[in-house]
């Protein structure tokens, strides 16, 4: 676990990637096509990677502790081999009790945040796989502005109406109560839960995630954000791949 030296985890925000193991056949499958199973698993363990080797970097600037909240149980040994050292492991497979209204993902989000607020931490944000090139502040921002004084949360919205980013102080299982997961009305749901419990909601930068082909080209076409040299190794090589001998 990344810490800096004399930290305890009492004065420290939590940030774990929703880590799915890199199996062919089970991951990245909406980039398939243009991409082939095998293909779509190679480019998610290199997503995990840079997403965790960003969280490194953020936790050298900030009081971070980098995580992977991973599933499915049993695939520690899948996952572990892509992510940056000192990454720690929490299961967010959605086993957890949680209330009726929250279902689907939002089960393995809520069991992520309070897994990591269990393990003493002063916050804990959820941070999306398919952001390999997001920029090392935002993850700053969002660790100072969840440790300061007073109940808050910090929302990253996606260009899609996702969210790549959701940190909290307290597990508040109504975030993620009877949302349509996977849609484009995600982040407008969100905001308006918070608004439902009186929650403050502070909003980071847009970025985008990468899960369609479109999302897909733009990240081989765009230099902004984090180098993400493993994922940009992984194009090249695919590009490499496709071109007929």
């Amino acid at each position: 676990m990344t810490r800096r030296p004399g930290l305890e985890a009492a004065a420290t925000c939590a940030i774990g990637v929703m880590a799915k193991a890199p199996q062919s056949g089970r991951a990245k499958t909406r980039l398939c096509p243009p991409l082939t199973a095998d293909e779509a698993a190679s480019l998610s363990a290199a997503f995990l990677r840079d997403t965790t080797d960003t969280l490194a970097r953020a936790a050298r600037s900030a009081p971070i502790v980098p995580y992977a909240a991973y599933a499915p149980p049993g695939t520690e040994g899948l996952v572990a081999p892509h992510l940056a050292p000192g990454t720690a492991l929490v299961l967010a497979d959605g086993t957890a009790p949680a209330p009726a209204a929250v279902a689907g993902f939002g089960r393995c989000l809520l069991q992520a945040v309070q897994g990591m607020l269990d393990r003493g931490h002063a916050a804990a944000c959820v941070l999306s796989a398919d952001v390999p090139t997001l920029p090392t502040r935002r993850l700053i921002e969002a660790a100072r502005t969840l440790l300061a004084p007073g109940d808050r949360g910090v929302l990253g919205a996606c260009d899609d109406g996702g969210y790549y980013l959701l940190g909290l102080k307290r597990a508040h299982a109504h975030l993620f109560a009877n949302i349509a997961w996977s849609t484009a009305s995600v982040a407008d749901a969100t905001r308006a839960r918070a608004r439902e419990i009186g929650l403050d909601l502070v909003e980071l930068e847009p970025w985008y995630d990468v899960d369609d082909a479109a999302s897909l080209a733009r990240l081989a076409a765009e230099t902004a954000g984090s180098p993400a040299p493993v994922t940009r190794a992984a194009l090249a090589r695919l590009a490499r791949e496709a071109v007929p001998a």
